[in-house]
């Protein structure tokens, strides 16, 4: 099956390419201070490339995104195994038969400036119950906003935690660091993690560690710090405990390059948002030929916290029959 690329533009000369093959984020294109139009996230010109993607660029990762322990969890006793892909764990749900290798059935609206995308789920696939009916919807503002917009309802009691992947460098060199990229976390604590990256289940403060990020830090500043919790994932590649009540649509973050000017706010009615440095970018051509590399963009994952499905404490993802999922993303230039 043919994939189509769909273009969204508004009347600040930004612009989103997404294709239909995964409902990937292909391009971002947004001005700088100058008026300059570049793009600033991490991907491929072409939508096949997408059938690798192995660092997830773009990505509509589902059922169920970051980690689950032991690739596995109960649902009213019974047991669920996933694929073993990352360790002893799951990772992203599938790395071949994940949301972002599917086809999607794809609707333009015009006049709403949006795409809709829409995927079936049968029941078992990649180990996950229920048939599920999943949409992305994403919608370019005229205040430059790019909203997207996940529903789903399942007939059986099922994990459901899709999220974004995309990497942002907003120099618009995606040849360069992030580390001079400023950042806010509205966040004052995060989940700390054991080797794997799966959380301790302790939800900390980051009140005089590393990860306090509730005024602006540069991305380098600590990132290579003398500490466990950045060595065990070669940097920052670690969930955080939002302030906001989940289902209130707040701000979650905020990112700014001084280079360009750029300047993007994080929006999410989600509990966690998974801030990943990039460490572990696996080299690849992209966009225009350049070669990315490590810590060369950066990602901000809304989500449930990782391995939330087996972890007393955190907020469930698990959604009855015929319970509607509906939870929306934001990432807006300022």
């Amino acid at each position: 099956m043919e994939n189509k690329v769909f273009e969204l533009k508004n009347s600040n000369g930004m612009r989103a390419l997404i294709t239909d093959r995964g409902a990937n984020l292909m391009e971002l294109d947004v001005p700088d201070k100058n008026g300059k139009i570049e793009n600033v996230v991490m991907g491929f010109e072409n939508p096949d490339d997408y059938l690798v993607n192995t660092s997830f660029f773009g990505a509509t990762v589902g059922r169920s995104a970051n980690r689950i322990a032991g690739a596995g969890f109960t649902i009213d006793g019974k047991e669920y195994k996933l694929p073993v892909n990352d360790g002893k764990n799951n990772l992203h749900s599938d790395f071949e038969k994940g949301f972002h290798k599917q086809h999607w059935d794809a609707v333009y609206d015009k006049d709403k400036n949006n795409v809709q995308f829409s995927y079936n789920s049968p029941d078992g696939e990649n180990g996950f119950p229920g048939n599920l009916k999943i949409t992305v919807t994403y919608t370019l503002t005229e205040d430059n906003g790019l909203e997207i917009h996940y529903q789903g309802i399942s007939d059986k009691k099922t994990l459901i935690n899709c999220t974004n992947h995309s990497y942002f460098n907003l120099s618009g060199d995606l040849s360069t660091s992030i580390h001079d990229h400023r950042l806010i976390l509205y966040a004052s604590h995060y989940t700390p993690i054991v080797a794997g990256a799966i959380p301790t289940g302790e939800i900390a403060s980051v009140a005089g560690t590393d990860f306090d990020f509730t005024d602006y830090h540069t991305v380098g500043e600590r990132i290579d710090n003398d500490c466990v919790q950045l060595k065990l994932v070669g940097g920052y590649d670690h969930n955080f405990a939002l302030d906001h009540k989940t289902g209130s649509f707040d701000k979650a973050a905020d990112v700014i390059c001084d280079r360009s000017g750029r300047h993007m706010e994080v929006w999410t009615d989600l509990p966690g948002i998974q801030f990943y440095a990039g460490n572990s970018i696996s080299p690849v051509k992209g966009i225009g030929g350049i070669t990315y590399g490590s810590r060369q963009a950066l990602a901000l994952e809304t989500q449930y916290f990782p391995n939330s499905v087996n972890q007393d404490g955190f907020e469930s993802p698990i959604f009855d029959t015929g319970v509607r999922y509906d939870t929306r993303t934001m990432y807006k230039f300022v």
